[in-house]
């Protein structure tokens, strides 16, 4: 394990954090990750002034698990939070009845957990959050409305405003653009904007915006994006209509992200900010395609969980750097904390500081990737109606069964709990998971299926379980 990197700058002058996390966007997503047709010039900028992270990893696959982890710097099975929060306490009822039983739904994260912003808030930081929290169940009638008991203001962000800004979420119908290069107000942006204005300007800024797109609902009021991308997007492309449709959502995103950075730069602090971009989990099978990643969104093979990165601190972080090593959401903590000055150290996190990275990012971190998803997906009756195998763009939902996975250097080793099994892959040669090693490489799999169940046990991880018979 590299030893702690402790850098403050010169004058002991605090850097400020902008950290962008957005909603179900693809690894293969984005113009500077290689997509064919998406023109996202905005984000592909922070690619260019900053660094570009090929192997970075969501913590979960679904997003409430996500989100929990990268506030906590702990993986979902230590944290007991692995499925997105439900409006009551319950089970999950699967059709037809599947041979295990997941864990209860997990309805908030603990207000006892330490979040980042609650230790930059110790740390002298003004913490601020506009956007999707999907941290607490629904709240007072409201779908994903905050709990004032459990929202962002009781983990550390002083300052929060709940709105959905333009994404149909807010359940408002807004007007058809057909004007070339207008866009609606967004509400998250605009008030993220605010801020950076009136902030206490005495105090350096830990600012998370999350946004709700590029999540379903897929609409777009926008004509001529609609219009764009059917002259961009070839005739033959499987669920054209839908990928249509959702390139205008992505850059709808892409534009107001340009607004957040085009603020951050009139107001004189992208010099002094480090400023991080994230998606939550891998796209959404039915909108992207995920090639050559195997599965999407909700289950733990490469499509789920690589996910889009990029990092921009001006004197800090060379332009243009390209950052092979495999990094994970939860790391995060232990790095905005190393940044403030604060480098944190504690057997209870998962995660680990990312600066010496920024600094060199050939080097390699020893350590190993964990990932916990003990349910099944989709729910209800909507099970049996998927299509039993994860494979690659199939273009519609797979059955998504109990698993768990480590990634240990080039090794990724996937358990499923239903069977007993696993499958071992080495992502430097076959990154699709095409090839499954267990039989060719028994040692390797034993190895990691031990280190994975050990690890799980060791953080009473819950389990999928048979049911008892009465």
């Amino acid at each position: 394990m590299l030893g702690v990197c402790v850098w403050m700058p010169a004058g002991n002058a605090r850097p400020n954090i902008l950290f962008i996390l957005v909603d179900d966007l693809a690894w293969t997503d984005l113009s500077c990750y290689g997509h064919p047709w998406h023109e996202t010039p905005h984000i592909d900028r922070l690619a260019k002034e900053g660094m570009r992270f090929t192997q970075a990893y969501s913590s979960a696959p679904i997003c409430s698990a996500a989100r929990a982890s990268i506030l906590t710097g702990k993986s979902t099975a230590r944290l007991g939070f692995e499925f997105v929060v439900k409006a009551e306490p319950g089970s999950q009822v699967i059709e037809p009845v599947p041979p295990l039983k997941a864990p209860p739904f997990t309805l908030a994260l603990n207000p006892a957990e330490t979040t980042i912003a609650e230790r930059l808030q110790k740390d002298g930081y003004e913490t601020a959050y506009f956007g999707k929290w999907h941290l607490n169940p629904h709240y007072d009638g409201r779908y994903l409305g905050w709990d004032p008991d459990l929202g962002p203001t009781s983990q550390g962000f002083e300052v929060a405003i709940e709105d959905f800004g333009s994404h149909p979420y807010g359940q408002q119908e807004l007007p058809v653009i057909q004007e070339p290069g207008r866009f609606h107000p967004d509400g998250i942006t605009e008030r993220s904007i605010e801020y950076l204005k009136t902030r206490d300007q005495t105090r350096a800024f830990f600012l998370m915006v999350s946004h709700f797109f590029v999540h379903t609902p897929i609409q777009s009021p926008y004509q001529w994006l609609r219009d764009k991308y059917d002259r961009i997007i070839p005739e033959n492309s499987p669920n054209r209509e839908k990928r249509i449709t959702y390139a205008a959502c992505l850059e709808t995103l892409d534009h107001n992200t340009g607004e957040l950075l085009s603020a951050l730069d009139y107001a004189g602090l992208d010099e002094t900010t480090m400023v991080v971009f994230l998606s939550d989990n891998g796209g959404h099978p039915e909108y992207v395609s995920h090639k050559p990643l195997r599965g999407s969104k909700w289950n733990l093979y490469e499509g789920g969980i690589r996910v889009p990165m990029l990092a921009r601190w001006s004197g800090r972080i060379t332009p243009n750097s390209i950052c092979d090593e495999p990094v994970i959401g939860y790391d995060l903590f232990p790095t905005f904390a190393e940044i403030v000055g604060q480098p944190v150290e504690s057997a209870n996190l998962d995660g680990v500081s990312l600066l010496p990275l920024i600094s060199q990012p050939s080097i390699a971190l020893d350590r190993s990737l964990y990932w916990h998803f003990p349910y099944y997906h989709p729910e209800g009756s909507k099970f049996g109606k998927a299509i039993a195998r994860i494979g690659m763009d199939d273009y519609r939902v797979s059955q998504t069964r109990p698993q768990s996975a480590v990634r240990k250097g080039p090794y990724k080793l996937i358990y499923f709990e239903e069977e007993g099994n696993s499958e071992l892959y080495d992502l430097a040669a076959d990154v699709s998971e095409s090839k499954n090693l267990t039989r060719s490489q028994p040692n390797v799999a034993k190895e990691l299926e031990r280190q994975l169940l050990d690890y799980l046990q060791k953080v009473r991880a819950r389990r999928a379980n048979r049911p008892i018979l009465e």
